[in-house]
């Protein structure tokens, strides 16, 4: 009962904490990991230990395919180097560098422990840097590289911290036998992946009932998890899959009483894991830090911050370093690839704070239970892991805002005009879909509604501002009458021109997510107004 008392006073103060953490431009995920760190030296709060095989299913796949449903394979295909060189290369230069330091350090430790401790910290998660750079709109490109990077760098460094615990259980270290094990991995978590969202579409296309395609998602999600993971394949990299394909279709086979919902439900899930993440943590570090005697004290926090350190200056000199050479190639070719400004780069290369991945993977290590070994080393590879976590968080996430405002890397209006250009289209083609209904006071109520709408779609995308649209109501559909059949249609084209448009690569998913929003609230609006206007 005690430990149920302390997640829900720490659920409420996390609550507050986002809170404040908007008004003060700093990722809430910072100051909840304070609130950890405090928790680990509370006296008389317990010690609870998480099962390791639950960690990741638990925090990552939903919190990583909330992810990966949002994003736009436009926009990472056309971001596809500086995506894959964070993912690779800037992921196994980390891997490198923290086991180097860490086997100096702590000669007696076990090459793939070192390693394995390298890949647990090698992820950064972008939640927390576009928490804070969304309200400081940088260039829509940044946004991209940082979230598409998210999706794939946990899948890479996750393979590492796989092979790492399959070499200390076999008490060996990684070598070139282990590329065809990634190469199958890699080709079978893409395929089923694949395999699943199809699967799921099927199930869910079905699903009329809000509480029932909630509990479906998530469902499917950690099945989808479980699934990969009992075949010895990727999770992570499956998890991405399975979203990114779902999502191409979600929006036709959805209704909007359902998606609203199960879109706020899912922000409330995710920011509920990382808060328990964190708490979690603290309540292991609790027992940890019981053990600590003073030298052990100062031996555990001298190699967390080196590995911090380390971890930090990796990315950096990655990302400045791919950033150089990619600017010089681009002058002796006189060709024009995407490369990054000295100011982006830096940007992204201290954008390396890392999260909930970091966290779960640490949790995941083997803790000696049921006869199996402990994982060596874990009191020292869980404290810094957290203190990797903590310090990013604090060091990194609250100091982007100024460094954002510093480097002055304004918004480039590419997600706005895609919007402003999305409504006029999606407007014309619903307006169209009226033009031959009968003649009702509902039906001419409605074309009348998208006149108005259009002409101001197109006023804004002349003027080239943006303004938002919309107000919260919810009702079922009214009945099958030609009014709500003119409804339909007009909404029905409406999509499908959307659809369309995000389709031909005309708009990205930034902007298809927005007015997709938008119509659901139109739909919904409408809908009220034939539920007012139905007899009885």
């Amino acid at each position: 009962m005690l430990v149920f008392e302390i997640v829900i006073a720490l659920l409420l103060g996390g609550a507050g904490l986002a809170a404040l953490s908007r008004r003060v431009g700093t990722p809430y995920p910072a100051l909840v990991a304070l609130a950890g760190a405090v928790l680990a030296l509370v006296p008389g709060s317990p010690e609870l230990v998480l099962d390791p095989e639950l960690a990741l299913t638990l925090f990552v796949a939903p919190v990583l395919l909330d992810a990966a449903f949002d994003a736009s394979p436009r926009d990472l295909r056309a971001n596809w180097r500086p995506v894959a060189s964070l993912a690779l290369g800037a992921v196994v230069l980390t891997v490198i560098a923290v086991a180097v330091v860490v086997k100096a350090m702590v000669p007696e430790m076990p090459w793939a422990a070192a390693i394995a401790l390298g890949a647990i910290v090698a992820p950064p998660d972008a939640a927390a840097a576009t928490a804070v750079l969304k309200q400081l709109k940088p260039p829509h490109r940044l946004m991209v590289i940082l979230e598409g990077e998210s999706l794939f760098n946990d899948a890479s460094a996750l393979l590492i911290y796989r092979l790492a615990l399959g070499a200390v259980a076999a008490g060996g270290v990684l070598g070139w036998s282990a590329v065809p094990t990634l190469l199958v991995v890699t080709v079978g978590s893409v395929l089923l992946g694949v395999v699943l969202s199809r699967v799921s579409l099927r199930i869910n296309a079905g699903v009329e009932d809000v509480s029932t395609a909630v509990i479906t998602q998530f469902g499917s999600t950690f099945a989808v998890w479980m699934l990969a993971e009992r075949l010895h394949l990727s999770g992570i990299l499956t998890t991405v899959v399975y979203a990114m394909t779902i999502s191409r279709t979600a929006s036709v086979v959805t209704p909007a009483r359902i998606r609203i919902p199960s879109y706020a439900v899912w922000e409330v899930a995710t920011f509920v894991l990382n808060v328990l993440a964190f708490v979690l943590v603290g309540f292991q570090l609790k027992g940890i830090v019981a053990r600590f005697d003073r030298e052990t004290w100062w031996e555990y926090t001298a190699i967390a911050a080196v590995v911090t350190g380390a971890a930090i200056l990796a990315r950096i000199a990655w990302v400045m370093g791919a950033a150089a050479v990619n600017r010089w190639r681009q002058r002796r070719s006189k060709s024009s690839p995407v490369t990054l400004s000295p100011g982006a780069a830096v940007l992204v290369g201290w954008c390396g704070m890392r999260g909930i991945v970091t966290l779960a993977a640490a949790l995941a290590l083997p803790t000696g239970h049921d006869g199996v070994a402990a994982f060596p080393y874990r009191d020292l590879i869980l404290f810094t892991s957290f203190s990797v976590v903590l310090g990013t968080l604090v060091v990194q996430g609250m100091t982007l805002k100024p460094l954002m405002t510093r480097l002055k890397l304004d918004d480039d209006g590419e997600v706005d005009h895609e919007v402003r250009l999305a409504r006029v289209e999606t407007l014309r083609a619903g307006l169209e879909a009226t033009q031959d209904s009968p003649g009702t006071e509902m039906a001419t109520l409605v074309r009348r509604r998208y006149e108005l709408q259009l002409r101001r779609a197109r006023q804004l995308l002349d003027e080239h501002t943006l303004t938002s649209s919309g107000r919260p109501s919810a009702s079922p559909w009214g009945p099958p009458t030609a009014d709500a059949e003119t409804v339909r249609a007009a909404m029905a084209a409406g999509r499908r021109k959307l659809a369309e448009l995000r389709a031909n690569g005309t708009i990205g998913d930034a902007a298809f997510q927005q007015v997709e929003q938008e119509l659901d609230w139109s739909e919904l609006d409408l809908q009220q107004l034939l539920l007012a206007e139905s007899p009885g």
